[in-house]
């Protein structure tokens, strides 16, 4: 099984961290395919586009296609947009002049593996910095246990039954989800911001208020999320941690219920330590 770590040449956040990762020993050139050109690293494949990185779908499958090589899991290194237009590294704790952050579920490509971002923010100024490329180059040449070392955040069997936290709630920065996440031990699975749980206000309504009279799609994605988490976690013991101060009463109701008759654990802060 490989890792993929996709980037593209249209943003320079993603090729900056890609070019600073080829920089480091022991990568050869690998198949081309699609307009797709990838570098081989031990179990890591570099892939290399020219195109959006949200627009190339199922890259997961097409490569297994392709090389007949198992895909264990897909990391896109990517620019970060915000309004705060602060210097940002999101997604993993790194000590440097750029506020460190998780963000909640809100994009593609679509793929069949688990995957994540990992991105340079927050604007033009920022995504071609090449202490922040070489940041992201060696947490990736790290974490994937490249330099021979030991991998990080490896997901195997030894892991079974520990918790995983599923976020459900709260803003696209997911502040509450990050007090537990940063702690030690803890594994993360989706995080679903409240705007990713659509739900139909049924104060005006004369039917009775219950789980089953919300419309919306928020079951959808919460099951979805939770069957994905799974999935990216097999035999992990995962938590529905929420974000009871973004919830209105009628909201925390309902999803308290659903995740009742979905068999879905709820944690609190304290089960996550």
């Amino acid at each position: 099984m490989v890792t993929l770590v996709v980037a593209t040449t249209t943003d320079p956040a993603s090729i900056g961290p890609a070019a600073a990762l080829l920089a480091m020993p022991c990568w050869q050139p690998g198949p081309s395919f699609q307009g797709i050109r990838s570098f081989v690293n031990g179990e890591v494949r570099l892939l290399e586009h020219d195109n959006s990185i949200v627009k190339e779908d199922h890259l997961d499958k097409r490569w297994e296609e392709f090389t007949s090589e198992g895909v264990d899991e897909i990391i896109f290194l990517s620019k970060h947009k915000a309004v705060s237009n602060r210097p940002a590294l999101t997604l993993h704790p790194i000590v440097l002049a750029y506020a460190v952050t998780l963000e909640a579920t809100h994009h593609g490509p679509e793929t069949n593996k688990p995957a994540m971002f990992v991105e340079i923010g927050s604007t033009e100024e920022y995504w071609g910095r090449k202490d922040a490329a070489n940041v992201i180059a060696l947490l990736v040449w790290e974490g994937l246990g490249l330099g021979g070392g030991t991998s990080v955040g490896n997901w195997s069997s030894k892991k079974d039954k520990e918790k995983v936290l599923l976020g459900i709630g709260g803003g696209h920065y997911v502040p509450r989800h990050m007090d537990i996440i940063l702690k030690d031990g803890v594994w993360v699975g989706h995080l679903l911001s409240g705007y990713s749980l659509p739900m139909e206000d049924p104060t005006h309504s004369k039917v009775e208020i219950n789980a089953q009279a919300i419309g919306g799609t928020w079951r959808e994605a919460i099951k979805v999320s939770f069957e994905a988490t799974k999935a990216a976690f097999p035999g992990g013991d995962i938590l529905a941690h929420l974000d009871q101060k973004s919830f209105k009463s009628w909201q925390k109701n309902a999803i308290t219920a659903y995740l009742g008759e979905q068999n879905i654990k709820i944690g609190k802060p304290a089960d996550f330590c």
